[in-house]
């Protein structure tokens, strides 16, 4: 997997740190040999000597380590096949979106060409602080690769968003970018993410319960791989993959209006944003007041998006995602049949807003291909790893 494979890991000064110690022992378990350079920061929550034993090399600390090579930050840049730093502190992302050296770690970033992914873990204020969200945005831009955060419960007491990611979650992403294709190099995928919102009054809509991060997460891993990405996503709470163009709608209606725009030059589409089944059949202007009255809500079916695709689709791979709550697989193989689909992604409805998936492919030669439970990030790279496959036969 990493065989080979010299990874620069870099650890700063945030509670996560001690995580890091077995982020470098399982890089290193698949194959890579790891350096490990530390913030002054880094050092007060966990010391240089641990990561001295995990890797059996000296930890870089500073720009100035009397034994060490007198222009670190180059021969270090040099050697790395990827950069990875994890925890990430609101400060470093800072510091490098802004082209800020300073430090060992900041210095050798700014004098490297390699690959690099940050792992974000910091306060929930601190993570959402515009500022911050500025400049992650500004790394995304850069071409470089952020593994959002876990909502949960935070070293200071607080509950929310900047948990650093699940260890297996960065593992994955080093292999992951350490042994990248550009598989669909040339080719054009729309990719559909997010809940579609119905509106009922200016202030109220029908919608569900989809986060879009499947979506997201299928967009990013088909840029990576060479693809022209079109992501066309409802309203959601991510950021977009900063290789992909981002296209944002509201409602069914909309949605398709956007792919139509695109699907004749496409070589595929990965629907799996959640279409609202069903629309107010009148939307009312303004708000609705409360008046003591029992007001009756009357919807209509909206138009089958995936079906129609399915009647006029050329030459694309069409993917539909199959989400169910009992009798998975034998609905998903109907809703193949019904959609005139390439393939499907069957999963049960308890996945919702989760960050891990468990899925079964089929494919409409009526192959099953079952997988175990796993983050959305690997499960994005099955799914693509089928596509491409699809699209070698076609």
């Amino acid at each position: 997997m990493l065989e080979n494979k010299k990874v620069l890991l870099g650890v700063t000064g945030g509670i996560a740190a001690y995580k890091s110690a077995e982020i470098a022992r399982l890089l290193i378990r698949s194959g890579a040999t790891v350096q490990v350079v530390m913030t002054e920061a880094a050092t007060k929550f966990i010391t240089p000597f641990t990561f001295k034993a995990i890797t059996n090399k000296e930890v870089i600390t500073s720009l100035f380590d009397e034994n060490s090579d007198p222009i670190t930050h180059i021969s270090a840049a040099k050697k790395a096949d990827i950069i990875l730093i994890a925890p990430a502190t609101a400060n470093i992302i800072a510091k490098i979106a802004n082209g800020i050296a300073d430090d060992a770690l900041s210095t050798i970033v700014l004098a490297s060409s390699a690959p690099m992914i940050f792992a974000p873990a910091m306060n929930t204020q601190m993570y959402l602080n515009p500022e911050t969200q500025e400049n992650i945005s500004k790394l995304k831009r850069k071409g470089f690769e952020i593994i959002e955060p876990e909502t949960g419960e935070l070293a200071c007491g607080d509950e929310g968003i900047g948990r650093l990611a699940s260890i297996d979650e960065i593992i994955e992403s080093v292999i992951s970018e350490v042994n990248r294709k550009d598989d669909l190099k040339g080719k054009t995928i729309i990719v559909t993410a997010g809940g579609t919102r119905e509106p009922i009054d200016s202030l109220r809509y029908i919608t569900n319960r989809s986060s879009g991060k499947m979506g997201y997460a299928i967009a990013g891993e088909a840029a990576k791989r060479g693809a022209k990405v079109i992501l066309i996503s409802a309203p959601a709470n991510l950021i977009p993959p900063s290789r992909a163009e981002f296209v944002e709608i509201e409602t069914a209606s909309e949605l398709k209006v956007e792919i139509d725009k695109y699907f004749s030059e496409s070589d595929a589409l990965i629907m799996s944003a959640a279409i609202a089944d069903f629309s107010p059949v009148q939307k009312i202007e303004g708000k609705i007041k409360k008046d003591g009255k029992i007001r009756t809500l009357e919807l209509k079916e909206n138009p089958d998006i995936l079906k129609e695709l399915g009647r006029n689709k050329k030459q694309q791979i069409l993917t539909g995602f199959a989400l169910e709550d009992k009798n998975l697989i034998e609905n998903a193989k109907k809703k193949l049949e019904e959609k005139n689909l390439d393939f499907i992604v069957a999963n049960d409805i308890s996945v919702i807003g989760s960050d891990f998936n468990q899925i079964a492919i089929i494919d409409k030669n009526g192959d099953i291909k079952e997988f175990p439970e796993m983050s959305k990030t690997e499960t994005a790279r099955i799914i693509i790893d089928y596509l491409v496959d699809k699209l070698g036969d076609r």
